[in-house]
């Protein structure tokens, strides 16, 4: 893959991560669940990690991060987040889990390109387990709110 594919597809990735970021900035804060809560403000935070990382590597290759992937991408994370705020807890978590799985999709494709670029490789493969993580969280939240 070329560079110039390399660092368009790490700006719709920059994109992603900064709508789930404030996604769950913003469901963090529309939920009187401490636990929840903290767990959201958790994730946002390694979402910004992934971010930060994306940043870098864009950066390292040459490239600028889109300024409109940060601006789109941060409001369209607070309207959902909003707007996600208004459903019930069962149906907010099936709906964080769907994003999970298209945000795990697109990296497992990433991955399957640039598979010889071992430090790129490196940094896909961790935010991709990140995600992988947040599903099983979301899940395990979804089975422990049906006990109650």
């Amino acid at each position: 893959m070329q560079k110039e594919e390399i660092i368009k597809r790490l700006n719709w990735f920059y994109s992603l991560e900064h709508n789930q970021v404030d996604l769950y900035t913003t469901q963090s804060k529309n939920t009187d669940n401490l636990y929840i809560k903290k767990t959201f403000a958790r994730i946002s935070l390694i979402e910004q990690k992934h971010v930060n990382m994306i940043a870098d590597k864009i950066k390292e290759l040459g490239g600028t991060p889109t300024l409109l992937g940060n601006v789109i991408g941060s409001l369209s994370g607070r309207i959902t987040g909003k707007l996600t705020g208004k459903t019930d807890m069962t149906n907010l978590l099936k709906l964080n889990i769907k994003l999970e799985e298209k945000a795990m999709q697109d990296y497992k494709q990433f991955i399957s390109s640039v598979e010889k670029n071992e430090d790129l490789s490196e940094l896909l493969w961790s935010n991709l387990i990140d995600e992988d993580l947040h599903k099983a969280w979301f899940y395990s939240k979804i089975d422990d709110l049906k006990k109650n």
